[in-house]
């Protein structure tokens, strides 16, 4: 899956989402997404496939968990396993829940 196509997907969840952040102020709930990290596989000094480490921010005020499963199940069905944290961000009264998945493409 490529990144474009993720994004893709997640907007397809019915939520705001952009890549990194928004430029004005987003009441929650609302999904960000950025690439953390990424890596090649190479032989032969040919770059055979791309990593892409991603991380999906789903910001909400309570504890959502249908807004979990949404992405959850989102995951599941398009194979990318992930794993998950979740903080409360005191400044912003928001908790944040990230999905770290991995893109090879």
């Amino acid at each position: 899956m490529t990144l474009t196509e993720l994004a893709r997907k997640l907007k397809a969840l019915g939520y705001p989402v952009t890549y990194s952040h928004f430029k004005s102020v987003q009441a929650p709930p609302f999904i960000c997404y950025l690439v953390v990290d990424g890596d090649t596989f190479s032989a032969d000094n040919t770059v055979l496939s791309k990593v892409t480490y991603v991380d999906i921010e789903l910001y909400v005020v309570d504890k959502d968990l249908i807004a979990e499963k949404k992405i959850e199940d989102m995951l599941k069905e398009n194979e990318l396993p992930w794993s998950y944290d979740e903080i409360f961000i005191k400044d912003e009264g928001v908790f944040k829940c990230t999905y770290s998945i991995t893109l090879i493409n």
